[in-house]
């Protein structure tokens, strides 16, 4: 059986624009578009998390707190677990997969992409995907970007404005750009 596109990313392999495939990104993306358009017009906290959901199938728990406008290409990558509060403005981008483990707290304008493009300029009309995944505990400071292939530690601080392209481990401040270990906790 083939594999869908979407299983081809999340399994880290590099899609040319070209890929007859690639379409099919384009059409879910913009199947979910009314559905984010919709919780970011919402006032209620329940029904963001409702719409959400729907894009996510299912992936967010009804703990987690998401403030709009939010913003997202896909949605269908993105789990979300128990407690998390998630500030405004932030933008997933989840076609490599963005976990976030109970608990965590992510700031205002925090960037997590999952995705890129490869360096040399021959194959940069492709899309390149590694998954993120932050740990239990964990804390986004304001305006962090968090880049593909990057793991979050638990009950680590990232701070505010920081740039995140390696793995943080557990229970540390990290900062700067690019980011790096600034002491432990």
């Amino acid at each position: 059986m083939n594999k869908t596109i979407f299983e081809r990313l999340l399994q880290g392999e590099t899609i040319p624009f070209s890929d007859p495939d690639y379409m099919e990104i384009r059409k879910a993306c913009a199947e979910n578009k009314p559905l984010l358009l919709k919780a970011n017009q919402s006032a209620d906290a329940k029904e963001v998390i409702l719409l959400l959901n729907q894009m996510a199938n299912g992936k967010i728990a009804e703990s987690a707190t998401v403030y709009t406008p939010f913003h997202t290409n896909y949605g269908g990558n993105i789990s979300i677990g128990e407690n998390v509060f998630v500030n405004h403005d932030c933008s997933f981008l989840d076609l490599g997969g963005i976990t976030i483990d109970d608990g965590v707290m992510i700031g205002p304008k925090v960037v997590i992409s999952s995705e890129g493009h490869p360096i040399a300029p021959a194959q940069r009309n492709s899309l390149s995907a590694g998954k993120v995944h932050i740990k239990r505990n964990a804390w986004i400071g304001a305006n962090v970007t968090i880049l593909p292939n990057v793991i979050i530690g638990e009950n680590s601080v990232v701070a505010a404005g920081a740039v995140v392209s390696r793995d943080v481990p557990d229970n540390v401040i990290a900062g700067g750009v690019p980011a790096k270990i600034i002491r432990q906790l």
